[in-house]
């Protein structure tokens, strides 16, 4: 698709695309990038990357210095999967979202499927034997958060089981994971399994977890959300973890903007699969 859409693009383009992110520190938006340029390079097209930094006069400065450089496309991104109002109005060019979506349907987003996610790290409890499986995640006014927990909930309650404590929302920090765990410990609540919403929760657990004298995995399996490599293989042991896809997500947005810069633009929301990475954090079964 994005070889087909580079050839064809008509005469007088400028074969650059301009993407501008909120995402200061790169984790969600570098893998976009590199996405999106895999999907890119094959028609000798150039990326502009514009850190908007959350700030709105910063990210409408960047919109008019891409569009006065005449760029064919821009790509939107940042940190948040939450959807945001778009970045402005009538553009002369088209405009995808990737990880985050507008809230004009009219627009073409390409999002991680959250909940899909959350599904398949319950799911994957489930299939090696645990039963008694409790939830920590982020904040409770953060749209990932409420989104991940509500299909874990649903995932348990649809096997019949009920979460083997209420879900704890809190911070996306590997403070707050510790935090949790001593919350859980304290309720002497019969717990097998943890899902953490986030990678940095999932190692702050698990330290605590096992300083308690818990066992990972063999009294209680562990699994994060985001697979950042950081976090994954700093975890000890190892974190089993659900992986967005961000390049995946990337490479998606940029054929989709190839196709519109060439006449054939989509339009709605697009939500990807990721998929579940096993890892140490949930290998064995729990002691009969």
């Amino acid at each position: 698709m994005a070889n087909a859409a580079a050839r064809s693009l008509q005469a007088g383009r400028t074969y650059t695309v301009g993407m501008i992110t909120t995402d200061s520190i790169g984790r969600f938006s570098i893998p976009l990038l590199i996405g999106a340029e895999d999907a890119l390079g094959a028609g000798q097209v150039s990326v502009f990357l514009c850190d908007a930094r959350d700030d709105p006069i910063r990210e409408q400065y960047y919109l008019r210095t891409l569009l006065g450089r005449q760029v064919d496309g821009i790509i939107v991104t940042g940190r948040r999967t939450q959807a945001r109002p778009p970045i402005g109005p009538s553009l002369p060019v088209p405009v995808v979202y990737a990880f985050i979506s507008s809230t004009d349907p009219a627009d073409c987003s390409v999002v991680p499927d959250e909940a899909d996610g959350a599904r398949r790290a319950i799911e994957h409890l489930l299939a090696i034997g645990r039963r008694r499986v409790a939830h920590v995640t982020g904040p409770e006014h953060h749209h990932s958060a409420t989104v991940r927990a509500a299909a874990a909930m649903s995932t348990l309650a649809a096997a019949g089981l009920e979460p083997a404590a209420p879900v704890l929302f809190g911070e996306w920090s590997e403070a707050w994971g510790r935090q949790a765990a001593g919350i859980l410990l304290s309720t002497e609540a019969p717990i097998d399994a943890v899902f953490c919403g986030s990678d940095q929760i999932a190692r702050g657990l698990a330290e605590a977890l096992q300083e308690a004298g818990r066992r990972v995995p063999a009294d209680v399996a562990l699994i994060g959300f985001d697979n950042w490599d950081v976090m994954v293989d700093g975890c000890r042991p190892a974190l089993t973890s659900i992986d967005m896809d961000l390049e995946g997500i990337g490479r998606t947005a940029a054929e989709l903007l190839l196709a519109a810069i060439n006449g054939d633009p989509a339009h709605g929301r697009r939500a990807l699969p990721g998929r579940l990475i096993p890892r140490a954090s949930t290998a064995v079964h729990p002691a009969l």
